[in-house]
């Protein structure tokens, strides 16, 4: 045998404690064990390019925050099932809430304050447009959450209901309506400026300034007025210098203003601005006023950034929660820009899992038609170009079935992403893709990846139907080249090292996707290798996922069925992958063809053919004929089937035909039995009024010559004479037993019998007589050993009707038959019982009828059956009389 083989048969079979990674026990909970496992999970994420996907996202945000939060890949990961749950109601009750007829939610009010907290916090004072933009965000917080509100309550119950994962966000939100109360109460945030009813003390100090600020103004208007009579100036100029107020003048008029203090000179000299003696003192008063005010109006903005600061928890709190309302609608419309399903996250396994009947088996993965959502960014866009190039054909992005498609646009269509199905059944553990390079594994591979991130995150996949996953709380990747010229480290050593600190922080319920595994090695050891790998991930993990282009590691769903294979599909004809995953199939790497399709010399390419079938000549033929053998096998199964279905097909025709025949005749059969039946019923009539009438005619003379102790034996006579005639007109039962016969009736096996202690019901015979005189009879499902003697035959009449029917029923089988017979039965004994219990309450009504009936020449149409109760009343009617008598 084969090294390759001899070392799989080691791996496989005898599974040698030796080749399994020596992988060094943590404590989930220790900080290594942390510390690694955050750092796989980023380096994870970026390799999945989840922060790519997020900034997808980041367009469909109405806030700064929530804009930030998704171009910085922050958005949430549910780290229990139940959170992703709840973030998935969340985008659900966002997505109807937006086909609402309504206008959508308003964020525009409100921003990212988190940096302005933070110098709230560390004691900076806040200027008035930052408590502007606070208190603009409160009230477009408490107005976001009132418009909710409303919006939810004009749905009835039901989507009342599915709105609430959005109400309960902001439902325990503390508003701070006090705090922006009392900043728009200071502060006028459309001025910028503190409003003076911030304090009493502003408010007077403002009131004086402006008093003393009139007196100031008039004087330098006089006194710039006689500067300007006296040609001293141009035009008269009040101007303010070294924060007073003063007046222009020329220098060489200076002395008009004796004792002025000179605060400026102009560039050129000749200008002097000069404050008057008389303006001293109110420019005094103006500069210590202003620095009053200006006291004042920092400490009511200390006083607001105390209030903020200490609020600075409720506020951080309402922000994540209006994060969170914000990235649920954005999950919303991001899904339906790309026409998302909701997933199904399953977390205890295929035991929580409902399936249906007709499901051959369980499925843990099971997603129709998913298209990774980067690939199908460039579709999407090229799509709404097409729209705004040709804007009188319309295209639709998603039908009912979540699939893409256009109706306009055939040039483009090529570039849509191809879907693709994952099936993965329950118990399987390990799944190896193999197939062609360029083939589509690892992007595979990667959609697995990203859809188990997309639905922790509360987001909807761009895939059909209902997919269902599994809930990770670890997704583990180690895709592309690790290799690190600083670490020393080659493609190997990166590709085994980062798979070893894998296996170190795996859990049970981790995700694993590895991509070429063992490869950059010997053939050999890196089958060994690889193999070993999959055995100890097999126990310690929910899935693993791996690609390769080792065949051997496709054997190992031979020995263990928690392996799964999977091949990338690859055309033969095109020499071109199809990108369709083969779920429960053996790719092949088609290396030869490739290289012929590219132009490989024909002799190289025959050489190597000849090497392949050297180095596995075994293999290709047991591989060859296994495949053959299960071909034909299907092959006949599927020409039974189909013989079975025409055979199946024949025989219902038949009977189809038949009974359509015999439904033609029907109303003509109908018309002549009833014609009959009714000439036997007037005969029978007739024969019965006629001895009922003497009887009672006998009775009656009999009353007027009989003693009182001739009463009771002319009673019973009468009685006697009743019975004989209802007894003579009753009908016979169809099923009656010829008692003499039951002694010397031997029962056969599947012959339809009576059964006397089971309320003469029809039974099937199961077993012969035996010894001691008892027969093991079957009735519907229950199967009971009787008595001989209790077990009556068939009457003749039966037989008969059977014998005469036997052509129409012989496709039924026996427990059909029986069935059948026995629920006429019951339907007529059920029509009888009504009739009996109406005649019963009304047997008065009877007695008296009859007494007319029996006068009048005309009989009614009755039914024989009928007939017979008035009889059998008539009988019961004279023994209530007797009971009567006795009694008084």
């Amino acid at each position: 045998m084969q090294l390759t083989n001899l070392l799989f048969t080691s791996v496989a079979l005898k599974a040698p404690p030796v080749l399994f990674p020596k992988v060094k026990a943590l404590n989930p909970n220790s900080p290594e064990s942390l510390t690694l496992s955050q750092t796989l999970q980023s380096e994870t994420l970026e390799t999945l390019e989840w922060p790519s996907l997020c900034k997808q996202l980041s367009s469909f945000t109405s806030t700064t925050m929530g804009f930030s939060a998704a171009q910085k890949a922050k958005i949430p990961l549910g780290q229990t099932p139940e959170e992703s749950h709840k973030l998935l109601d969340q985008t659900a009750a966002a997505a109807m809430m937006m086909m609402m007829d309504s206008p959508p939610l308003d964020f525009s009010g409100i921003e990212d304050v988190s940096g302005i907290l933070n110098s709230a916090v560390s004691r900076q004072l806040l200027s008035i447009s930052e408590l502007c933009a606070i208190r603009r965000t409160l009230r477009a917080a408490k107005l976001l959450f009132e418009n909710l509100k409303k919006l939810v309550n004009t749905g009835d119950c039901s989507e009342t209901e599915r709105y609430l994962p959005l109400l309960e966000i902001l439902k325990h939100c503390n508003f701070q309506v006090e705090l922006e109360h009392k900043i728009g109460f200071c502060i006028d945030c459309n001025l910028l400026i503190i409003l003076d009813r911030a304090s009493e003390d502003l408010e007077i100090i403002r009131s004086e300034r402006k008093r003393n600020s009139g007196s100031l103004d008039s004087l330098l208007k006089g006194v710039s007025s006689q500067i300007f009579q006296a040609g001293a100036i141009d035009r008269p100029l009040i101007t303010k210098r070294r924060s007073r107020m003063c007046v222009g003048i020329r220098a060489s008029h200076r002395h008009l203003l004796p004792d002025g203090v000179i605060l400026n000179v102009s560039g050129s000299g000749a200008t002097y601005f000069m404050e008057p003696k008389e303006a001293i003192e109110l420019n005094n008063m103006e500069v210590k006023l202003s620095n009053f005010e200006k006291a004042e109006e920092i400490a009511i903005l200390s006083l607001l950034t105390s209030e903020i600061a200490e609020s600075e928890i409720e506020i951080r709190y309402l922000l994540d929660r209006i994060l969170e309302v914000d990235l649920a609608f954005a999950r919303a419309a991001y899904a339906q820009w790309m026409n998302g399903v909701c997933p199904i996250i399953t977390s205890q396994g295929c035991e929580a899992i409902n399936f249906s009947e007709e499901e051959d088996y369980a499925l843990s993965v099971d997603i129709d038609g998913i298209q990774h959502p980067l690939l199908l960014e460039s579709s999407l866009r090229s799509s709404s170009d097409v729209i705004t190039s040709n804007s009188g054909n319309s295209v639709h992005l998603g039908d009912r079935n979540g699939t893409m498609t256009s109706l306009s646009m055939l040039r483009g269509a090529s570039d849509y992403p191809v879907p693709i199905d994952i099936k993965i059944k329950c118990g399987t553990r390990v799944v190896v893709i193999s197939g062609p390079n360029t083939g589509g594994k690892t992007a595979s591979m990667k959609t697995l990846g990203v859809a188990s991130l997309m639905s922790k995150a509360g987001m909807f996949l761009p895939a059909k139907n209902r997919p269902r996953i599994p809930w990770f709380d670890l997704v583990l990747a180690d895709i592309g080249d690790h290799q690190s010229l600083e670490q020393s480290l080659s493609t190997f050593s990166g590709h085994i090292t980062r798979i070893c600190n894998i296996l170190e922080v795996a859990s049970r319920e981790s995700l694993v996707l590895i991509d070429e595994i063992g490869s950059g090695t010997d053939p050999s050891e890196g089958v060994a290798l690889s193999t070993s790998i999959l055995q100890y991930l097999k126990d310690r993990v929910n899935l693993a996922v791996v690609t390769t282009h080792y065949a051997d590691l496709s054997l190992l769903k031979e020995k263990d069925s928690q392996f799964e294979n999977a091949a990338m599909e690859f055309s033969l004809e095109t020499l071109q992958p199809t990108y369709q995953v083969l779920w429960g199939s053996i790719g092949n790497s088609n290396a030869l063809s490739i290289a012929k399709s590219i132009g490989f010399d024909l002799n190289i390419i025959e050489r190597a053919q000849q090497w392949v079938e050297q180095l596995k000549p075994e293999n290709q033929q047991e591989r060859k004929g296994l495949l053959y053998q299960s071909l034909v096998e299907e092959r006949n199964r599927l020409e039974a089937q189909a013989r079975r279905a025409g055979s199946l097909h024949a025989e219902i025709l038949d009977l189809y035909h038949e009974i359509q025949n015999e439904a033609e005749d029907l109303g003509g059969h109908e018309t002549a039995l009833r014609v009959k039946e009714t000439q036997q019923v007037q005969q029978e009539l007739k024969t019965a009024k006629s001895q009922l009438d003497f009887v009672i005619q006998e009775f009656e003379n009999g009353l007027r010559i009989a003693s009182a102790d001739q009463f009771n034996s002319l009673i019973k006579k009468s009685e006697s004479e009743i019975a004989s005639i209802v007894e003579a007109h009753c009908p016979r039962d169809a099923y009656s037993v010829n008692d003499t016969d039951s002694k010397s009736y031997t029962p056969q096996i599947g012959e339809q019998v009576q059964v006397t202690g089971l309320g003469r019901k029809l039974a099937t015979v199961v077993e012969a007589p035996e010894d001691d005189e008892t027969v093991l009879v079957q009735h519907g499902q229950i199967k009971v050993r009787v008595k001989k003697s209790n077990i009556r035959s068939i009457a003749s009449s039966k037989r008969n009707t059977e014998t005469r029917y036997a052509p129409r029923l012989k496709r039924f089988s026996r427990a059909k038959s029986s069935r059948f017979f026995q629920s006429q039965k019951r339907a007529r004994m059920f029509h009888m019982a009504h009739w009996c219990r109406h005649q019963r309450t009304q047997w008065i009504y009877v007695v008296s009828e009859w007494k007319k009936l029996r006068t009048t020449s005309k009989w009614p149409s009755l039914q024989a059956d009928h007939i017979r109760f008035y009889l059998s009343y008539m009988g019961w009617a004279l023994g209530l009389l007797r009971s009567v008598h006795l009694r008084y």
